[in-house]
């Protein structure tokens, strides 16, 4: 999956000490102005549904087919990411070994996006069902003011310029893929834009019915108020959030997975909580994407 792009007011951060020999991304160079107007996710999940498609052309990343498009609802214009893939195999084999019971679904995305605003982890960009081309897709809200993605920064040798906030970022996404049993996090659909956020996108090969934990050495620590939300999850409000996306088995087994979550981490006691802290996370700005 390519790089999408988020519009956020950029924050230069400061190397941390000693870190002089060490490569960094480069510094955001043209803030948002301040009086750029701010979508909420209700006011982003509005424009996805009802505005009008300027244009498409096809991704030029990742193996489901998916579209960038264009859109317009005369007073906005913004980009989006459709994906329609919906396939189910009873084997699927890969250099990793095989799966059984395989799905790669474009609901998954919205499953995705729900849940991790259900914990407060904001971190999974606006994605919300709509038909393209009469067929029912996923519509995701394209990233603004990416910095790169993971690949790029293994590739470059970059270094975080913040990397206790980085370091803290990564053990959620760690969190939330366990949670939600992702099998195919890898470098492209982890994105960073300019005030170093981590994003993470497409989520087509998550929610499986496993119960158990895939890497459970990697929840260390989590943050405060998410592991509150983590422990309020239930069966009802899942159903109310993501039934349409999720069925029951798939729904239970992620409840499964919560419990184990949480049992490692109250298992390492108060210490392995923490409050995420500044850099201060701005809610996307609206604007002509900038490609």
């Amino acid at each position: 999956m390519g790089a999408w792009l988020f519009m956020a007011a950029a924050i230069t951060l400061a190397a941390p000490p000693g870190a002089a020999q060490t490569p960094t991304a480069p510094a955001a160079t043209s803030p948002v102005a301040a009086a750029a107007p701010r979508l909420s996710d209700g006011e982003i999940e509005r424009f996805l549904r009802e505005a009008d498609v300027i244009k498409t052309k096809d991704t030029k990343k990742g193996v489901t087919g998916s579209v960038q498009a264009t859109l317009s609802d005369g007073k906005l214009t913004h980009d989006a990411h459709i994906q329609t893939i919906d396939e189910a195999k009873r084997e699927f084999r890969t250099t990793m070994g095989v799966e059984f019971d395989f799905r790669d679904s474009w609901t998954f995305n919205v499953a995705a996006y729900r849940i991790d605003r259900l914990l407060g982890l904001d971190m999974v960009p606006v994605s919300i069902s709509r038909n393209h081309r009469s067929n029912p897709a996923a519509w995701t809200w394209w990233i603004d003011d990416v910095l790169m993605d993971e690949m790029d920064k293994v590739k470059k040798k970059i270094e975080p310029p913040d990397r206790n906030f980085y370091s803290r970022q990564r053990v959620m996404m760690y969190l939330f893929d366990e949670l939600i049993s992702n099998t195919d996090r890898n470098q492209g659909n982890i994105v960073y834009t300019k005030d170093w956020r981590l994003w993470l996108i497409d989520h087509t090969r998550a929610f499986r019915k496993n119960t158990a934990l895939k890497t459970p050495a990697r929840l260390t620590r989590c943050d405060r108020q998410v592991f509150e939300r983590l422990k309020a999850l239930d069966r009802d409000t899942l159903k109310r959030e993501v039934g349409k996306e999720l069925d029951d088995g798939q729904i239970k087994a992620l409840l499964a997975r919560r419990d184990a979550i949480v049992k490692k981490i109250e298992s390492m006691g108060p210490t392995a909580l923490f409050d995420r802290t500044s850099p201060p996370i701005s809610p996307p700005a609206s604007g002509v994407p900038q490609h």
